[in-house]
């Protein structure tokens, strides 16, 4: 288990935060906007579409800060990957070219 100020424990606590904050954005269904409108209208004594505008505001705002969090997240995650040693998918597959590379260059000269 990770201590509460640990790295483990903040890329756990910016995981978590990011999974919630994308359901939350993509769980607002068409029809759950639509019943989140006729409650805003009716309880709130808006038009329904200033309320479908303000519904319409939040969710690209949520959107917005759940693709935040991710962003933070990620380069949380690189950040640690990074100190841990760990190379990209891209840096090794750089590597093995170059590697390849090399080798039939060697073969070459092995031949003159």
């Amino acid at each position: 288990m990770a201590e509460p100020g640990s790295d483990e424990g903040s890329l756990r606590d910016s995981a978590e935060r990011l999974a919630l904050a994308a359901v939350g954005a993509v769980a607002l269904t068409g029809e759950r906007v639509e019943e989140l409108v006729e409650e805003l209208s009716r309880r709130g004594g808006m038009r329904r579409d200033e309320a479908r505008e303000l519904v319409g505001d939040l969710t690209t705002r949520w959107r917005g800060d759940a693709q935040r969090v991710g962003e933070r997240a990620g380069m949380t995650l690189s950040g640690a990957f990074r100190e841990l040693g760990l190379v990209t998918r891209r840096e090794w597959e750089e590597l093995e070219l170059r590697t390849a590379q090399i080798e039939h260059r060697l073969r070459l000269l092995e031949k003159q």
